[in-house]
Order: C-alpha cells, then sequence, then structure tokens
C-alpha cells in the first residue's frame, strides 16, 4: 500500500502542559508524525462484532486497525442514555452528562415540556432550500478532543464532521469544527449557518453530481454467499419493519416512486454510508485535510448499522450483511487517505456510539422475559395514581423522554405539592408496573442519596442537574423502551451490557500491536487522545489513560 512521505509540521511556539502525567512536552516535536486524527464511530456497532467476524473482514478495512494497533475487547459506556447523541458526547469529551450537557437524544423543557433536540439550535439557520430544523453545537458544553487539538494549535489544525445525522456530525467535532450531515427528504448533504454563511460551493457540485440517484434500479445485494452468514434463517422473522419500500427479506430494491421516500429509505441500507463516505472523501480533497502545517481531524459517523439493526434488529441477515458492508466502504476509504495522506500517519480511532438488543418479540420466543413499553400507558396509570394519591384533578406528569419523566410544575404550584414527596410517589408508581426495574427520584440524584451498585453509578453519569427530569427510570432486561413503541423493531437506551459494550480499535504512529482485554470505559478515548497528542485534556473529561496507547509514544 502507498504510504507518502511524512511531511514536517510547522513548529508551534509555546509548550502545552500536560497535567494528567505532570509533565510538559514540546508539542510540534511529538506530533509532526500525526498529519490526520480519523475517528469513524459506527452507530450500534455491537462489542462483539469485529472479533466474531474477524475471518470474513477485509484486509485492509477494520482489519487493518486491529492487525496494526490496539483491539479493546471489553469497552463499555458508563452511562444509563444509551443514544447516538450521548454515545457520541462521551466518545468526544470523555465527561458525563453534567458536564457535556446532553441528557439524552430529547428532552423537555422543565417549565413548559416542549421537547428539546439535542443539537436544536433556534437562532441558526439551515443552509438548504427545505423545511429543516436550524442545527448546532449549542447544548455542548465541554470541549471534545478535536476542539483541544484546534487550541493547541492556535487555530491552524481544522476539525470536520460528517455523518447521515446532524447529531452524528456536529457532536464530535465539537464547538471549532464544521459539520455537513444527510437530509432525508431530497438525498443531500448540507450545514448551517452556525458553521458557513453561505453553503460551500464544493458541496452544492456534489450534490449537483448525482450520488444520490445511482442507486435508482438497483439492489442491495449479499455481499458474501448467504449459506456463510450465520442469520441466514432469519431473513423474514416477525416484527421486522421493511421502512420505504424495503421489504422484509433479500435482495431489496432501492425503487421507489416517491423521490422523499426513495432518499429517506437510503438511510435504510448500505448507500447511507457509502454516500457518507464519497462526500467525505469529497470533503477531504476540498479542504486539503492532512495535508496542512498542522493536525487536522476528520469525524466520520456511519448511521447505516443502526438503521438497519433498528428496522429488521440485530440478529437479522440484514444487519449481519450491513456490518461487512461497512468494513468493505472502509477498506476503499482507508485506501484513499493512504493516497491523500498516509495511513502510516494517521491516527486512526474505531467504536460505535452504543450497541442495543434485538427484536423484543423475538427475545421472547427465545425464553427471555422481553417485552414492549407503551408509554401512553405507564404514563397514564401514572397519572391515576398520583391523581388519586394527592387527591387531585390534574395530571402531573407532562412528558416523557427517555429515560425521564417530567413534572408539571404550574399542577405542582397550584395543589402546593413538594418535590420530593411527589417525585417519590411517582417513582414508586413506576416501580409497581410490568418492566420496570429502578426509578429515581431528581431529589435523590441531587443528594446522593442512591444505593451505590453499578446500574445506578450509570443512571447518575446519565443526570443532568438542569435537563433531566424529575424521575428517572430504566427498563428490565431485554424490554424495549421509546417515546414511540412502535417505531422500530428493536432499541437501544438501556445500562445493560448489550447496550453499553462497544469495541475500541485504535492504530497510528507508535501504537503497539495487541489485543486487551481488561474492562475499560469509552470515555478513557477523549483523554487518551488528547494525551497521545500531547495537547489539554477535554475540559469535562474524567476518563482514565489507556495506557497502551502512548506506551510507546516517549516524552
Amino acid at each position: 500500500m502507498k504510504t507518502p512521505c511524512l511531511k514536517k509540521v510547522a513548529a508551534l511556539s509555546f509548550i502545552i502542559p500536560m497535567t494528567t502525567m505532570g509533565l510538559a512536552f514540546d508539542v510540534e516535536a511529538k506530533n509532526r508524525d500525526v498529519d490526520l486524527v480519523l475517528l469513524v464511530t459506527i452507530d450500534m456497532l455491537k462489542g462483539e462484532m469485529p472479533f466474531a467476524h474477524y475471518d470474513r473482514l477485509s484486509e485492509n478495512g477494520i482489519r487493518h486497525v486491529m492487525d496494526n494497533g490496539l483491539s479493546y475487547t471489553n469497552a463499555h459506556y458508563q452511562h444509563s442514555t444509551t443514544f447516538t447523541a450521548v454515545g457520541h458526547a462521551v466518545i468526544g469529551t470523555g465527561a458525563p452528562a453534567a458536564e457535556h450537557g446532553l441528557a439524552g437524544n430529547d428532552w423537555a423543557d422543565r417549565e413548559t415540556g416542549e421537547r428539546i433536540y439535542c443539537v436544536a439550535d433556534p437562532d441558526i439557520a439551515p443552509l438548504i432550500d427545505t423545511d429543516v430544523r436550524g442545527t448546532s453545537p449549542r447544548n455542548l458544553t465541554a470541549t471534545t478532543f478535536a476542539d483541544e487539538i484546534v487550541l493547541s494549535s492556535g487555530g491552524k489544525s481544522r476539525t470536520f464532521g460528517v455523518s447521515v445525522k446532524d447529531r452524528g456530525a456536529i457532536i464530535t467535532a465539537g464547538r471549532l469544527g464544521k459539520a455537513f450531515w444527510y437530509n432525508p427528504p431530497t438525498g443531500d448533504f448540507y450545514t448551517t449557518s452556525y458553521y458557513y454563511d453561505e453553503m460551500p460551493e464544493w458541496v452544492v457540485d456534489f450534490n449537483d453530481d448525482g450520488h444520490k440517484d445511482r442507486y435508482r434500479g438497483e439492489q442491495w445485494t449479499l455481499l458474501q454467499p448467504e449459506e456463510s452468514y450465520t442469520f441466514a434463517h432469519n431473513d423474514d422473522r416477525d416484527h421486522e419493519k421493511g421502512y420505504y419500500a424495503l421489504g422484509p427479506t433479500m435482495p431489496k430494491d432501492y425503487d421507489n416512486p416517491d423521490d422523499s421516500e426513495y432518499y429517506a429509505g437510503l438511510r435504510f441500507s448500505p448507500a447511507s454510508d457509502e454516500l457518507t463516505l464519497d462526500f467525505a472523501k469529497a470533503l477531504m480533497d476540498q479542504e486539503e485535510l492532512g495535508q496542512g502545517d498542522a493536525t487536522d481531524v476528520l469525524t466520520i459517523s456511519l448511521s447505516g448499522l443502526d438503521y438497519v439493526g433498528h428496522a429488521w434488529g440485530t440478529h437479522s441477515l440484514e444487519y449481519e450483511d450491513m456490518f461487512l458492508q461497512v468494513d468493505a466502504m472502509l477498506e476503499d476509504f482507508f485506501r484513499f487517505v493512504d493516497d491523500r495522506v498516509g495511513l502510516d500517519n494517521t491516527l486512526i480511532m474505531i467504536t460505535g456510539d452504543h450497541g442495543s438488543d434485538d427484536i423484543p418479540e423475538y427475545q421472547h420466543q427465545h425464553g427471555l422475559d422481553a417485552g414492549r413499553h407503551y408509554p401512553e400507558e405507564f404514563i397514564d396509570t401514572a397519572n391515576a395514581t398520583l391523581r388519586e394519591r394527592f387527591d387531585i384533578s390534574e395530571d402531573l406528569i407532562m412528558a416523557f423522554w427517555n429515560p425521564s419523566l417530567f413534572l408539571n410544575p404550574q399542577v405542582m404550584d397550584d395543589n402546593d405539592l413538594a418535590y420530593p414527596e411527589v417525585e417519590q410517589a411517582l417513582a414508586d408508581a413506576m416501580l409497581a408496573q410490568e418492566g420496570v426495574s429502578y426509578a429515581i427520584t431528581r431529589t435523590s440524584l441531587e443528594n446522593g442519596q442512591i444505593p451505590d451498585t453499578p446500574i445506578t453509578r450509570k443512571i447518575m453519569r446519565a443526570f443532568h442537574p438542569e435537563r433531566s427530569g424529575n424521575v428517572l427510570f430504566v427498563q428490565n432486561q431485554f424490554w424495549y423502551l421509546y417515546h414511540n413503541a412502535d417505531q422500530f423493531s428493536a432499541m437501544h437506551g438501556s445500562p445493560y451490557a448489550y447496550d453499553t459494550h462497544v469495541p475500541i480499535l485504535i492504530a497510528g504512529p507508535d501504537i503497539p500491536h495487541r489485543v486487551v482485554g481488561r474492562s475499560v470505559a469509552v470515555s478513557d478515548l477523549a483523554i487518551t487522545t488528547t494525551n497521545y497528542m500531547r495537547v489539554r485534556t477535554p475540559s469535562g473529561a474524567d476518563g482514565n489513560l489507556l495506557e497502551e496507547v502512548v506506551s510507546e509514544r516517549g516524552l
């Protein structure tokens, strides 16, 4: 594989103190061999996948990182809200929710009950002619490792984030990066006025070049022989959902007579990640990433596996094939990076933003105590219990966004009710319902009055003092919990191992080849990256150093 000659990086005129190690380092002397930091987050990548399918992976795709770097087989998230926004925030900042700011993909305004989307920004305009919301990293309250790399270079380093999902692109790019993502109704990539005054011309050209339409008349077919798939027999299970005319069995036709349905449906197929990586290639060429006077950062979040897992479940033929398709696409993309920058001077990190459980009805058929929560039902039951308990006529619960229930402050005030008492009554009412394991009040969390268990520690790391609700609850294992009970076949979002377990794979200059089986946290990644790059630790990071990553880095 071609590897361009290493390029010298212009000397920086200052020294960054590394408080983690109590030492100081000359940044230029130790980072001249890293031209590009490349983070690849594969949405819903379960922790066992790269290792269980190692022999089926492309030699120069994910296996390139595994064979030339560190593979952490036992990495877990330490928070209970295992959703896309929170996972990306932890990857980027290494912080708990109280520091990084994101209580979930969504939460409620505690005064009005109105939904707040994690990257929504009403003061920002989308740079695209369609009816979409303005978005930015406004709600992110801690720096990311990418922010710190930019700051340490005096602004010479640049950061870009790319994804199908806005939150997947925006969050890891941080406040100092620029981000682009996909618009489902039109099939175009775009950005907002937070990043640019007008859409870059090269983005307009990319959208006009027909990338989004090349799947018309095509099919999603299996990458390998069907008999080689573990879940070949699971190609037509009950409760799978065939979104946007993408049916329950393989192969799947991309065609759809409705253009907006066609473009939206591409997300639930390999096309989503292929388009994302093609856009990333165009970005690298247009911005000349990794070819400047300081280290650049590119964060790519591949969303296709998540959409596929939600639609057909993680024990489906589709999910298994989608993972192999992603690997093949990364082989192609790594070749591109090698040609433009050189893999020998690229720090590559691959991880997932969360894992996932399979379809609960399928789990139940196989003997597990699995079920599906319907929010309108448990909210009605809890509201009835509270009305009777406090002898009032109004409902006290005004909103639910997983995992928080929000009390109505107006009803509380009108009836002169005390929050600690009502919160505990609500927690008790939730625990009395089927499929609920934990219910913890805001008052208990704020006062540190909770038992110290692995699950409660994860709830504490998910709690935000301003943005979380009055009661945070956790479903039983294998139970589906989401604000829309029937939107998807399978769901994540719990503190259980199937949702917290993801791989961490790292390769780059001075990183040894090793498989590490000890338990590590995904929150360790941000502080490890900044330590490796000899720059300041992200502002809210509280993880531990993955010492193998820097063991051969030298001082």
